[in-house]
């Protein structure tokens, strides 16, 4: 099993990171700050303006450590890559798949049932818990739409009626989003879902958590050789990561969503961390970002069974166990991708 190592956030304005024999070096205002060794790390994400050597990006290539550049707010710039690892094979049979529709369905279908089955049980495990009898119902209620549009998947003839199914099982979830935030509800009041920009504090978050988390999942597809391009559900787009995005869809509302609603509901963010600028986007300060960032960090050591595997892994490998077993899928040597669903 792939051992988890670190990623390193870069937040802070105007650092300066280089290389120093096998050591990154992060300097503020010329006062160094830290320093870690290349071998401890698996990736290093930057947001906002600072300058990174060239010495450092080499190494980050030949070393296979992804360095990633977004703005302050989670948009993403750039990305350093390295030479191109796994096998050929692979990355060839990955493109005959995504031509072949029957089979590209398929697979496809395992994302959509994966992320409506996690969205389901989130929903579930709130009515469960939730004060409110109204508010419980209703999430009884949409998690019982969810599984009556689940069980029209099997009859898709082809990705685009996915697609369809897929939208109607998202504004299910999020029509009951609101539910889930029992705190600072007046501050973090959730009405729907914003992307570019987001316009509430909510969906700040859940845009910047996502953003995230598609890196993770990005870089351990590419770990294994495939190609992040080229998908079997979003349609392809130049600059699109749309295999990226196929497999982030099994980890919205388990490791996104959940970590979003804790933070809100333990009331560990506040309103102050966010500020609407003169477009109306809402973007949110440093701190706040840092504590988005710490605590995905820390949520990444937690250890789940999974499901498929029936061993321990810490939530930080969930990517790389998954982009594994898709590899095998499209190897031959699975007869169906087994999608991550939260039990």
């Amino acid at each position: 099993m792939k051992k988890l190592l670190n990623t390193l956030y870069i937040t802070s304005r105007d650092a300066y990171l280089h290389r120093q024999g096998e050591t990154v070096v992060v300097k503020i205002d010329g006062e160094e700050r830290i320093r870690v060794p290349i071998h401890n790390l698996d990736s290093i994400i930057c947001f906002g303006p600072m300058t990174c050597s060239t010495p450092l990006m080499e190494l980050c290539g030949t070393r296979n450590v992804h360095l990633a550049f977004f703005s302050e707010y989670g948009k993403f710039y750039a990305r350093v890559e390295g030479p191109i690892h796994g096998n050929v094979l692979l990355r060839k049979r990955q493109f005959a798949v995504a031509n072949q529709p029957d089979l590209c369905t398929n697979l496809a279908k395992s994302f959509v049932l994966a992320k409506m089955s996690n969205s389901r049980n989130v929903l579930l495990r709130a009515a469960r818990e939730h004060s409110d009898a109204t508010a419980s119902g209703e999430l009884k209620s949409a998690a019982g739409k969810l599984t009556r549009i689940a069980q029209t998947l099997p009859d898709a003839a082809n990705v685009s009626v996915l697609r369809g199914i897929e939208g109607e099982a998202a504004r299910t979830y999020f029509s009951v989003f609101n539910h889930l935030i029992v705190a600072q509800k007046e501050d973090f009041y959730y009405s729907s879902r914003s992307r570019r920009p987001p316009l509430d504090n909510v969906n700040a978050m859940l845009s910047f958590v996502y953003t995230v988390l598609g890196n993770d999942v990005r870089s351990a597809l590419q770990g294994v050789g495939q190609d992040p391009a080229v998908g079997f559900f979003h349609a392809d787009r130049p600059g699109r990561a749309s295999l990226a995005l196929d497999v982030l869809e099994e980890f919205r509302a388990y490791l996104a969503d959940r970590l979003v609603l804790t933070l809100i509901n333990r009331q560990q963010v506040k309103s102050s961390g966010f500020r609407k600028s003169p477009s109306g986007s809402v973007l949110m300060d440093d701190e706040t970002r840092k504590l988005l960032l710490s605590t995905y960090q820390k949520r990444k050591q937690e250890e789940i069974q999974h499901p498929f595997l029936n061993e321990n892994i810490p939530l930080g490998l969930l990517p790389h166990v998954q982009a594994l077993l898709l590899a095998r899928y499209l190897r031959g040597d699975l007869d169906a991708y087994p999608a991550f669903c939260w039990k």
